[in-house]
């Protein structure tokens, strides 16, 4: 993209996206680093810490279904500016909580701006990007994300030892710098590639992603994709640290240098797989990284020496979660634009919201049976979701242009 030839306002709404979605994940992994401090002073129950990242997600679900209609009938900058004020506030409160019930609620309510936030920063990014670069501009969004994690680790390390774990969801303030810096930067409207006659025609909904039986293959199809990719992104990050240090012998130490080259391993996967799907179409791409997935997600459980498991988890990083950015970009490609944000909402929160409970499945298998058996599980996970991405319609064209049926919804 000529950065150069971008109007300011664009170039503005560009930068606050990638920014929006780094501090969209800070603010969710803070309860990953907070929970076990949360269970031990609250005094619950390990299944009572699940629920609050499960009333997360929920939050999230309905957030991205809300926000994604409001911002695609009222406008993304707007309805973005709100998303991230609901989820920095809920995450704020979180500070003057001393019960487990109002941890719940304000996560479920920072989970509603979170939720809403993703769909909205992906449209924004669609609008004032070509169309050809697509791929590129999605994986920055990842890596943006990527980064709030890694920002998240740093602030627990540096403020639960001394602020506690109360003090660390304080932090959940720094997005509203970007909503004030947004508002006085942009200067009227960016949105100049938005149709608005789309809009007064008829009010985008979610009923548009089912107006027909192939949106509806489509919707259903990547919805189950974006299912097994944060499935298998909880599997490879919240269990197999641990499975690695109670069945492999890896160290604490150990374990996480391995989630630092994994992490490593997923953002340069992001940058790669943009390049590839702008240059070679998604089909193919997701094809082989799918692929790659199943098949080393497996063979990760042969990796018996520490060099290996690092190696070994840099690799499968790459795959497992450098397929992630690709579903903003071809979602942005097989629907409307005036549905961007509802589109993209929907597909990843619903994704999010039933993989989440991934978590608990491994769990159980983890409890009755070997390691390759719940390796195994994310394997064939994996291969059914190349089964199912042969089957979305738009991308059996590998220009990856959407297809005719789509484009006159």
């Amino acid at each position: 993209m000529a950065s150069t030839t971008m109007p300011k306002n664009n170039k503005t709404a560009l930068i606050a996206a990638l920014a929006g979605s780094g501090m969209d994940d800070m603010n969710v992994m803070f309860l990953a680093f907070a929970l076990s401090s949360i269970i031990a002073d609250l005094g619950i129950s390990g299944a009572q810490g699940g629920f609050i990242s499960t009333i997360t997600n929920l939050g999230m679900l309905l957030g991205g279904l809300v926000f994604g209609v409001l911002a695609d009938r009222k406008g993304n900058l707007k309805l973005f500016k709100w998303s991230i004020l609901i989820f920095s506030l809920g995450t704020a409160a979180l500070f003057f909580v001393d019960s487990f019930f109002w941890v719940c609620v304000l996560r479920f309510i920072a989970g509603i701006g979170a939720g809403g936030e993703y769909g909205i920063a992906i449209s924004i990014i669609a609008k004032v990007s070509p169309r050809e670069k697509m791929g590129r501009m999605s994986s920055l969004n990842g890596v943006a994300g990527q980064l709030g994690s890694i920002a998240a680790a740093l602030l627990a390390g540096l403020v639960i030892p001394f602020l506690g774990w109360r003090g660390l969801f304080l932090f959940g303030l720094i997005p509203i710098l970007l909503v004030l810096w947004l508002h006085f930067s942009v200067k009227g409207s960016f949105e100049l590639m938005a149709s608005k006659e789309e809009i007064t025609v008829q009010k985008p909904s979610l009923r548009e992603l089912f107006a027909t039986k192939e949106l509806t293959r489509t919707t259903l199809s990547l919805m189950f994709m974006t299912t097994v990719q944060i499935a298998g992104y909880f599997g490879l990050m919240n269990w197999l640290p641990s499975i690695l240090q109670q069945q492999i012998g890896l160290s604490v130490t150990g374990s996480s240098l391995w989630m630092v080259v994994t992490i490593i391993g997923m953002s340069t996967g992001m940058l790669v797989f943009g390049q590839l799907i702008d240059r070679f179409g998604p089909r193919n791409i997701f094809a082989i990284f799918l692929l790659v997935s199943a098949a080393s997600v497996f063979l990760f459980v042969y990796a018996k020496s520490e060099l290996a498991l690092l190696l070994g988890g840099a690799f499968v990083g790459f795959f497992v979660n450098g397929m992630f950015p690709g579903y903003g970009a071809i979602v942005t490609q097989l629907y409307p634009s005036r549905i961007h944000s509802i589109a993209n909402n929907a597909v990843l929160n619903v994704g999010r919201a039933i993989g989440g409970f991934s978590s608990l499945v491994i769990g159980f298998l983890m409890d009755h049976y070997s390691l390759v058996i719940v390796m195994g599980f994310l394997s064939v996970l994996y291969l059914t979701s190349f089964i199912v991405m042969l089957t979305v319609p738009g991308l059996k064209n590998e220009t990856y242009r959407a297809t005719e049926s789509v484009q006159k919804v």
